[in-house]
């Protein structure tokens, strides 16, 4: 029986959903306020979480914002719930990662069908993925089944080293993410007497090189077959779209980067999140040195959405959901295609 977490602090709405629910079929669990709520939802994980958006205490936009960069909540389904039905409100509900959104009043199969859908896509890339090649590409296709991947490039393919055969060096541009089908590889640093120092060994079954992607910095050490070895190769765009387009597909692929563990999942998720926001605020500010070359009082230029994805280098989903977490710190002012910098100082040192 699916356990769905009922966030709703009308007590009348609340238990009539909840009713409604139970007599489908599926076990509810009930808070009254976003606090209660997000204490529940790590303690229960439940498989979905039904959120009205205003609420005491903690408002949805909030509680969605604690689960989502928690590895244990990261990936459970999101439906919003309000009374809005401005555009507004679920453009931002949408932008910050929820799943779904429905307007009250609303009818009974409009919501059964939005739980339907939802736990039926989470189904999709919750079943176990060989830990290998075809695996990784049957996730990339079920990710693709889920939304609209179409940034997903052709490019992935097998690249087989020899033994001793360097595959990057330190200080090279970052161009992708490796797996390991067969063999192994070291990474190591050299020193300044030219001896190697090794860091790490991966086998068969791991990824390495997407740290340095997501801390958008050049390769920070050698990476070298030890053995003949089997690779896949994953452009750093693909990457990009994998860990940032879909909520639940991103922590879906965390979890294959981390390899199931807890504390490595909780680090990458955090990395994710803090590396878009520093590659946001990086290309704000070199786009206003760009267009406001005569040191005009008010830092302000144009850009639309997708041009500023493909500048960063992730989904334009993305950038949206992070402008308008900037805004919401007053970092920045949004109108239309129009960017306003507020704070550029808070931006400099974001982006260091």
């Amino acid at each position: 029986m699916k356990k769905i977490l009922l966030i709703e602090d009308n007590k009348d709405v609340r238990e009539n959903i909840a009713e409604l629910l139970e007599l489908s079929g599926y076990k509810i669990e009930q808070a009254a306020n976003g606090k209660d709520g997000v204490i529940k939802a790590k303690h229960l994980i439940p498989d979905l979480i039904i959120c009205d958006i205003m609420m005491p205490e903690l408002d949805g936009y909030g509680v969605l914002n604690i689960l989502s960069h928690e590895a244990i909540t990261a990936s459970i389904p999101f439906i919003f719930l309000t009374a809005k039905a401005e555009m507004v409100d679920m453009r931002k509900g949408m932008n910050m990662g929820a799943d779904d959104y429905l307007t009250k009043p609303f009818e009974e199969e409009d919501l059964l069908k939005a739980i339907e859908v939802r736990l039926g896509k989470v189904n999709a890339l919750q079943k176990e993925f060989n830990n290998s090649i075809d695996g990784i590409e049957s996730f990339i296709d079920s990710a693709i089944s889920i939304d609209d991947f179409d940034t997903i490039s052709k490019e992935r393919k097998r690249v087989v080293f020899k033994k001793k055969q360097p595959i990057f060096s330190e200080g090279n541009i970052t161009r992708g993410i490796y797996f390991i089908e067969k063999g192994s590889v070291k990474s190591y640093k050299t020193s300044s007497n030219d001896k190697d120092y090794i860091s790490k060994i991966y086998k068969a079954g791991e990824f390495f090189g997407y740290i340095n992607i997501l801390e958008n910095s050049n390769y920070s050490e050698n990476a070298e077959a030890i053995e003949e070895t089997v690779t896949y190769f994953i452009p750093k765009n693909d990457f990009f779209s994998l860990i940032s387009k879909n909520r639940l597909v991103a922590n879906s692929f965390i979890k294959m980067l981390a390899g199931n563990v807890i504390e490595n999942q909780n680090r990458m998720i955090k990395l994710a999140y803090n590396s878009v926001r520093k590659r946001v605020a990086e290309s704000l500010i070199m786009l206003n040195k760009t267009y406001n070359t005569n040191h005009l009082a008010i830092d302000s230029f144009s850009i639309n959405r997708q041009d500023l994805a493909s500048l960063v280098g992730t989904a334009a989903e993305t950038v949206i959901r992070t402008l308008s977490d900037f805004k919401e710190e007053k970092l920045i002012e949004l109108k239309g295609s129009v960017i306003t910098i507020l704070e550029k100082t808070k931006l400099e040192n974001m982006r260091n």
